[in-house]
């Protein structure tokens, strides 16, 4: 919660915040037009609706509210509902709704699963669009590997992380491959290097690479070679799932047809919405709120998204967040975005 100092940062008073605050929530709430005597009746302040007139009319000059007509009542722009989400406390408490929702994604089997029920999920509570997304990490703890001998002086290498996430690749080595060397290699790296993460191993393999005994240890060149050919290279591709882009059709976003259809374009496409990701939830831990994103693309002007970056049990990165209208339920999201987080993290791998 903001501070009585920092609302005085901002050029609001409490009592000023506390009406503006009033007025945002009731158009959240409404999607009309905000009328003083509305907020009379609401707020514990207690002045007059000409007193909240005159108070709406210096929030309009700050830049915090317009108003559509003459007559009509005053709406927040998006500067006042940056003011209103700075001032939202998470709820993190355990209710029954966040207790079901994080059995429904532990219930997965694995994180491609756990990412897609995710999406799922964060769009049937805030009825905007969910998105999940897992980033592989060299911080990925390993499994086990599985060596397979092919025709030709060529090995199916296979790497299974905690995550349950497999890799396979096929290279060509310089040795005669056969079962029995191939068992002993891969159990060299299982027995060692069980539980530890990527990054380590590479490391750990480098410095015994390094030493006199590696010239004369035949089953040190040959991991030298198989590491050099991407043994332990997870690769980089991300997991994205996304759900109820439709949803957003049914905002109210003053768009065009013509940006409409240019907004479905850019939510179609997985790197624009990683690209988002990456750019507003850069901190681990807490979930973060960015209002209007019309700097990433004109027809996001309208559309507010809420988020968190977290590291999941097997080492890799996730970012679950909802994509929607700047008028939405922020606390509803807020704790729908973080129980989802905490249902990812604390899911065996």
């Amino acid at each position: 919660m903001k501070s009585e100092d920092q609302e005085r940062a901002s050029g609001l008073t409490p009592r000023t915040a506390e009406i503006l605050h009033a007025i945002v929530h009731a158009y959240i709430e409404t999607g009309e037009p905000v009328a003083s005597r509305a907020i009379s009746k609401q707020t514990p302040v207690h002045l007059s609706p000409a007193s909240i007139r005159n108070i709406m009319a210096d929030l309009s000059d700050e830049g915090y509210l317009s108003q559509p007509h003459t007559s009509a009542g005053r709406i927040p722009t998006t500067k006042a509902i940056r003011e209103y989400v700075q001032k939202l406390e998470l709820s993190r408490g355990v209710s029954v709704e966040a207790s079901r929702l994080r059995q429904q994604i532990r219930d997965m089997d694995g994180v491609e699963a756990r990412m897609e029920r995710s999406s799922h999920v964060l769009t049937q509570i805030s009825r905007n669009m969910g998105i999940a997304a897992a980033i592989p990490t060299e911080n990925q703890i390993l499994h086990q590997i599985e060596l397979v001998p092919l025709a030709g002086k060529r090995i199916l290498m296979v790497v299974v992380t905690k995550d349950r996430l497999v890799r396979d690749k096929v290279v060509n080595v310089d040795f005669d491959v056969s079962h029995e060397d191939l068992v002993s290699l891969r159990n060299y790296i299982n027995y060692n290097f069980s539980d530890w993460t990527v990054s380590a191993i590479q490391t750990e393999m480098r410095k015994r690479l390094e030493t006199e005994q590696a010239a004369y240890d035949e089953t040190l060149q040959r991991l030298g070679q198989l590491l050099s050919k991407g043994l332990l290279d997870i690769g980089s591709k991300q997991t994205v799932h996304t759900e109820g882009a439709s949803n957003l059709m049914g905002a109210d976003l003053h768009l065009t047809k013509e940006k409409l259809r240019d907004l479905f374009l850019a939510l179609e496409e997985k790197k624009k919405i990683l690209d988002l990701l990456e750019r507003f939830l850069e901190q681990h831990g807490e979930v973060g709120i960015q209002v209007g994103l019309g700097q990433v693309h004109p027809s996001m002007q309208e559309l507010s998204l809420i988020g968190v970056t977290l590291t999941l049990p097997g080492g890799m990165e996730a970012k679950v967040a909802v994509l929607g209208p700047m008028r939405m339920n922020y606390e509803r999201v807020m704790s729908a975005v973080y129980h989802v987080g905490k249902a990812l993290q604390s899911s065996e791998p």
